[in-house]
């Protein structure tokens, strides 16, 4: 088990994730099958890993740094989106896979619902060979997206970091990404590598898949028993946060008028994991998240503005 959650630890925050290209559609009222629907479309940097990266430095970690791997088609634009967002990128170029694209068709009425077409690419055929263990040189915290457990190689590159970071004490948290690719990949398979975490960071679907239990309060706490820290995301109701096997404590939402919801739980992962590095304790970084998420789904796309925009409401040109 890594050095624990809480207290100030100074060091850098390493992300390790997907990177992708998001194709977003917003289009109003469900979609006319076999004919057009109007849609305003727009093409922006994403992948669940890089926008958990790009809302940590959003958020005042001064030190994020991304492994990830992308096609040589859009290596050079999604390094400057990264550098842009004070993210450092460790891009690994893929000498035959494109960078991945998620065609991402978000209804624009109120709920903002979206619906993910998704073709990993290069995103996940990360490997052990990606991982160096100097990776972890100056690194205070390791975060692992839960994609990566989705193809053996990438998978295997999990588990290498995780070894890596356990020997050296840092500790290391996943958001599981998918409930389902997580029902794809096997409930039993996820939990097994889950125990070699210090916090897990699931959404409501995905912590009552991984306890078969219909209460996400008592999906966080079931969960907490077998990671030390456990934070349930739940959108509009907020976050439960549970530590081993104890009663969750309830943090509110923070209200916002949702336009897209793409990346609103990258940016609560983002933001949570900043405020841990910073000191606080969980219900803290958790309510920090909750405002993260509730910024995240006022804008277009799954990314914060870059550093210089003029406002947060500037993503949403075109939208």
């Amino acid at each position: 088990m890594g050095a624990g959650v809480t207290g100030d630890r100074t060091g850098a925050l390493l992300v390790v994730g997907d990177v992708v290209t998001d194709v977003v559609a917003r289009h109003r009222g469900p979609l006319a099958t076999g004919t057009d629907t109007a849609a305003v479309i727009r093409t922006l940097p994403g992948g669940a890993g890089a926008n958990v990266a790009c809302w940590a430095a959003d958020s005042g970690c001064a030190d994020v740094r991304l492994l990830g791997r992308v096609g040589a088609d859009a290596v050079a634009w999604h390094e400057r989106e990264l550098v842009a967002s004070g993210v450092r990128p460790l891009l690994v170029t893929d000498p035959q896979a494109a960078t991945g694209t998620v065609v991402c068709l978000v209804d624009a009425g109120a709920a903002a619902e979206r619906t993910f077409l998704t073709d990993s690419g290069a995103s996940l055929r990360l490997e052990p060979a990606d991982w160096s263990d100097a990776l972890l040189d100056g690194v205070a915290w390791l975060h692992l997206s839960g994609y990566l457990l989705f193809t053996e190689s990438s998978r295997a590159l999990a588990g290498t970091a995780l070894d890596a970071a356990r020997a050296r004490g840092v500790p290391i948290s996943m958001d599981p990404a998918s409930a389902g690719f997580l029902a794809e990949l096997g409930v039993g398979r996820f939990l097994a590598f889950a125990k070699g975490l210090d916090a897990l960071l699931p959404s409501r679907d995905e912590a009552c898949l991984l306890t078969e239990l219909p209460e996400p309060a008592d999906a966080a706490a079931e969960l907490s028993r077998v990671v030390p820290l456990v934070v349930v995301k739940a959108g509009a109701d907020g976050a439960l946060v549970s530590r081993s096997g104890g009663t969750p404590v309830r943090v509110p939402a923070v209200p916002a008028s949702a336009r897209d919801t793409t990346g609103a739980g990258d940016a609560f992962t983002g933001a949570f994991l900043a405020a841990l590095l910073a000191g606080a304790d969980p219900r803290e970084a958790a309510a920090r998240g909750c405002r993260a998420g509730a910024r995240a789904v006022s804008r277009v796309g799954g990314r914060p503005p870059h550093r210089g925009e003029a406002t947060e409401e500037s993503g949403a040109r075109g939208g």
